[in-house]
């Protein structure tokens, strides 16, 4: 029995598991969003896919960065303990146009840090994957990871 819209699970997958199918489809809906194919027979031509394909996965498959807009997205940070860091990782998050909502900072232990964003990313002027690699540049970052994103 097919769930309700209500009822079904989403799942943040990473590009290099995604079938195939589901890759050419991004790149098809890529290329008619930038106006580099005019239809969709086009852009499946373009990325060799058949229609049939894109049209069963058109509307189930998405980029990270379309999800996330108009949304809430929640990082966590490992870093290393130095002044100032905090302050300048605060810094990139606020020239990317994203509003913090909250921010959690573990008391540093042994050199490291922890920290917990909760960002609303409705103003945000770059892609989310620009700016997480914007974020990852910083010398003191360790590692982020995505918690979650929501509205």
């Amino acid at each position: 029995m097919e769930k309700d819209k209500f009822e079904k699970k989403f799942f943040l997958v990473r590009e290099d598991v995604l079938p195939e199918a589901m890759q050419k489809t991004l790149e098809a809906k890529e290329l008619i969003e930038r106006g580099k194919a005019g239809s969709v027979w086009e852009a499946v031509q373009k990325v060799d896919l058949s229609r049939s394909a894109f049209y069963k996965y058109k509307d189930t498959v998405f980029p990270f960065s379309t999800v996330t807009k108009e949304r809430l997205i929640t990082l966590f940070f490992y870093l290393e303990d130095r002044s100032g860091t905090l302050s300048r990782l605060l810094g990139v998050v606020a020239s990317s146009g994203c509003n913090i909502l909250t921010i959690h900072q573990t008391i540093p232990m042994q050199g490291r840090a922890n920290v917990t964003i909760s960002l609303n990313t409705s103003g945000i002027t770059m892609d989310i994957n620009e700016l997480l690699t914007n974020l990852k540049r910083l010398e003191f970052v360790e590692k982020i990871e995505v918690l979650g994103t929501g509205a």
